[in-house]
């Protein structure tokens, strides 16, 4: 008797598990039970699946939650707050170099009143949406949070639990489950967006690249099935971006600083020829593949420009540190570093490449900006070598004693003569010094200047 309500309790239990299961998994969208699933030797999963492809109509008013005024006010604040952050870190910490612009930004701010947008990429580091999507907007149009693009991501990834899952949902995030296929809820709720008018960045490959955004992946039929769904075919805006592997690597929690990205960004893509067969005997897969190789093509040739773009930028950045570079080098080879039994320390053939002569000088504007960055970034090795060095050389007494000669060379000095006042420059006052320490036949600093 006490075996039998035992059982049954725990059958209640079992029961009311299943339920806050159910619950939890339709109000947050999370997956809650986690362990992996067994397949029968007979499952029907197991047989070859032969999906129907059709035309499914949806709502505006399909995430409801989503469009709550309680929503939209946490969105009004936390998206425009996160925009502008990342493009601080993406202008202000690294560099983006973005070709094409006025493109993005013109169909986003002139398209027609309810026209809606989709915004197409590579998929290369887990943080490629927001930090390129801030990049590529001034911090006005990011103030705009109901102008702001939707996005999706995989609900293994941003709606783990309630804390993320309502994050993510104020930063206009919508969930997407890995394998429910191109009818699921998540596309429902992106269509519905795009039905109202409004802004669907998606990654069409469907995951990150594996290989640091060396290659693309084929893009998945899902792209085709958010555009041609639509109540009204929206305009498709490629762009493919290098760089952020550097600043977001594989298994990294923090970004990085200091590196380059470089954006190039896509016509408008014509998808006329593909619309006008809806109503003719083509299926509705093939019309969805249609599209996702016609995106898939777009993206590639993309992605083949902005390879050779990164590249000439950066040929362009060691050329240009090595035009300013040069002066320094010559004058760093005209020393005479035997005379002052330095010549086992410095050695002059390791600088002698940075001298070596090009065909073609670069306009000083167009260095202007790239060697200031190269130079800054450079300038800590270059400092921290030259003055391990120093101290093999010297000890602590030297070294302050050689501080203070270089006080000589930081600044233009007027050394006023008692005779003619004539101006010095800080080498004749170096060479002065120098023969006023080391020969004793020599006459003073000051009177060697009259």
């Amino acid at each position: 008797m006490v075996v039998k309500r035992w059982i049954e309790t725990g059958d209640v239990w079992k029961e009311g598990a299943k339920a806050v299961q159910l619950r939890l998994r339709e109000r947050l969208r999370v997956a809650v039970n986690r362990r992996p699933k067994t397949r029968s030797f007979f499952s029907s999963s197991l047989l070859p699946s032969s999906s129907v492809f059709y035309r499914k109509s949806v709502g505006k008013e399909v995430d409801a939650e989503g469009d709550s005024v309680i929503s939209r006010m946490l969105q009004a604040v936390a998206v425009p707050v996160i925009g502008n952050v990342c493009h601080v870190f993406m202008h202000g910490l690294n560099r983006v170099e973005v070709y094409g612009a006025h493109k993005l930004h013109h169909a986003l701010l002139n398209r027609p009143k309810n026209k809606p947008l989709v915004t197409v990429s590579n998929h290369v580091a887990s943080m490629d949406d927001p930090l390129v999507i801030a990049s590529l907007l001034p911090p006005r149009v990011l103030m705009d949070a109901q102008n702001l693009r939707w996005t999706l991501c995989a609900t293994d990834r941003c709606f783990r639990n309630p804390l993320t899952s309502a994050f993510f949902t104020y930063v206009k995030v919508l969930p997407i489950s890995r394998g429910d296929g191109i009818y699921q809820k998540g596309m429902d709720m992106a269509i519905s967006k795009l039905n109202k008018g409004e802004w669907v960045h998606i990654f069409p490959e469907g995951s990150r690249s594996r290989d640091d955004g060396k290659t693309m992946g084929s893009p998945k039929r899902g792209i085709g099935r958010l555009i041609l769904d639509s109540d009204e075919v929206p305009i498709v805006i490629p762009f493919v971006h290098t760089g952020m592997q550097d600043i977001m690597p594989i298994g990294a929690k923090v970004p990085r600083i200091g590196k380059i990205v470089t954006v190039l960004i896509g016509d408008p893509i014509d998808l006329e020829d593909i619309t006008n067969m809806e109503n003719s005997n083509v299926s509705r897969g093939d019309l969805y593949d249609a599209v996702s190789s016609r995106i898939g093509s777009n993206l590639q040739r993309l992605k083949t420009k902005v390879d050779a773009l990164a590249v000439e930028q950066s040929l362009e950045s060691q050329d240009c540190v090595q035009q300013a570079t040069d002066p320094a080098a010559g004058i760093f080879q005209q020393v005479d570093w035997e005379s002052l039994g330095m010549d086992d320390y410095v050695r002059t053939e390791e600088y002698s490449s940075l001298a070596s002569p090009r065909k073609e000088q670069l306009p000083a504007e167009v260095c202007s900006k790239k060697v200031e960055q190269e130079i800054r970034r450079d300038q800590t090795s270059i400092d921290k070598s030259l003055r391990s060095r120093i101290r093999d050389y010297m000890d602590s007494t030297d070294l302050m004693g050689f501080a203070a000669r270089g006080m000589f060379m930081n600044s233009r000095i007027m050394v006023e003569n008692f005779a003619n006042g004539e101006r010095v420059s800080p080498l004749k006052l170096w060479n002065n010094f120098y023969r006023s320490v080391y020969d004793d036949n020599t006459p003073s600093m000051y009177a060697a200047t009259g």
